[in-house]
């Protein structure tokens, strides 16, 4: 048994009686060798208690401890003591941890894991055109949908995963940026919380195909913050070319990181999410997967996208019946093409670079002939873009009665029917 798994439950406990749209629960753990300081309430436990009887007897403590936010807890077990704090923020959360390293305090507060948060990127044109631009993203007057929330995104530091934490950012929440390029998350969530003077965008390493990488990026979570509110499943992959021609490692590894790590952040999220729900059981919680309109229909020359995204939407709706017990909603969105992102402009690596050499547009002989090709098979006539995303994010969120379904985003490309 993990000591940090009472984390989610304990956060659980505190939103119990939140209203889910102003509710305000955080929860910051820490390991110490230390005493329990003086005050905290200290729960003892055997070497054969379970999670079962951990939660027993910390919820039956937290109902003794009387009425606000703050309190401290020290969890005992053979060998180990886990400190965790509640509060109705971060900071308050965190100041109650006097066990905790100073360094990594720092480093929560920064939102950064440790490294320095600096680089120069942070110019007053800087803060003032990404204040202009998360104001965008923020999708005004949605923002109390997810305000004070807590977040994940992956594959957040670039490309649509960006825009989204820069959105749910803009909208109030605090945002785990995890991605396999930690120094782009870390300069990400520097950026963020040196424009808005608070500190709750926080990086995080996590490459999301590999199990071991998952499971630890939660742990962080569950010592950070307490739990999750929202996860946004977006790391995602692509490697065109035709059945005729792929290699098998191209095609295994594209389903690996659409297909194989939804199921992994779809385990550890669930894992976490019906903790806090043990906690909680009137509490609603979201995990979307961002899927593509490739989800939706077949893609010429690009089947192990397609099939990959096809194969995603399965999984929802089957995490969907699975989850919908401990107040989880699957969901997934189905956007349209990003033009302006990475995964389409990367002068090297990018969709039209790898459309052009692949000939999958008939007579294209310049990028720019790739991307008017794609422009004009969407009705609004322009690819999908940020807001239109958080748009969607905010709807499903705000939904209570949905879940196991598939969104199109896509500018009237592809319909439903």
């Amino acid at each position: 048994m993990e000591l940090t798994d009472a984390a989610p439950f304990l956060r659980g406990l505190a939103l119990r009686n939140a209203d889910d749209t102003g509710a305000r629960a955080y929860v910051c753990a820490a390991a110490t060798t230390a005493a329990p300081p003086a005050g905290a309430i200290t729960l003892t436990l055997g070497a054969e208690d379970d999670e079962t009887a951990l939660q027993t007897l910390l919820r039956a403590a937290y109902e003794k401890s009387g009425p606000g936010s703050a309190r401290l807890f020290a969890l005992q077990a053979p060998g180990q003591t886990l400190l965790l704090a509640t509060g109705s923020s971060l900071d308050e959360a965190w100041s109650l941890l006097p066990g905790s390293d100073a360094h990594a305090s720092a480093a929560m507060r920064s939102g950064t894991s440790g490294a320095p948060a600096g680089n120069g990127a942070h110019t007053p044109e800087a803060a003032q055109a990404g204040s202009a631009r998360a104001q965008a993203l923020s999708a005004a007057g949605r923002e109390r949908v997810v305000e004070g929330k807590i977040a994940l995104v992956t594959g957040g530091a670039q490309g649509f995963g960006e825009e989204i934490v820069r959105g749910l950012y803009a909208s109030g929440a605090v945002v785990f940026i995890a991605d396999l390029n930690l120094a782009g998350a870390e300069r990400l969530a520097a950026e963020l919380n040196a424009a808005a003077g608070r500190g709750c965008a926080i990086a995080l390493a996590m490459d999301v195909g590999n199990e071991q990488s998952v499971a630890a990026a939660f742990n962080q979570i569950a010592r950070r913050a307490g739990g999750l509110d929202l996860v946004v499943s977006n790391a995602g992959v692509l490697k065109a070319g035709a059945v005729l021609e792929q290699s098998l490692a191209d095609f295994e590894f594209v389903t690996k990181v659409n297909y194989t790590a939804f199921f992994l952040i779809g385990k550890y999220a669930g894992l976490m999410m019906k903790r806090q729900h043990q906690g909680a059981p009137g509490y609603a919680t979201d995990l979307i997967q961002i899927n593509s309109k490739s989800g939706l229909t077949g893609s010429n020359k690009n089947g192990a996208y397609a099939g990959s995204k096809f194969g995603g939407i399965g999984l929802v709706q089957s995490f969907a019946l699975e989850l919908v017990e401990h107040g989880v909603k699957v969901n997934a969105i189905c956007p349209g093409n990003f033009f302006d992102g990475p995964l389409w402009s990367d002068p090297d690596r990018g969709l039209f670079v790898q459309y052009l050499r692949t000939g999958k547009v008939p007579g294209a002989k310049t990028l720019a002939d790739v991307k008017a090709f794609y422009e004009a098979k969407v009705p609004m006539g322009r690819g999908c873009e940020g807001p239109d995303v958080m748009r969607a994010i905010y709807y499903l969120v705000e939904q209570r009665y949905e879940t196991g379904q598939a969104l199109p985003v896509t500018g009237g490309q592809v319909m439903l029917n």
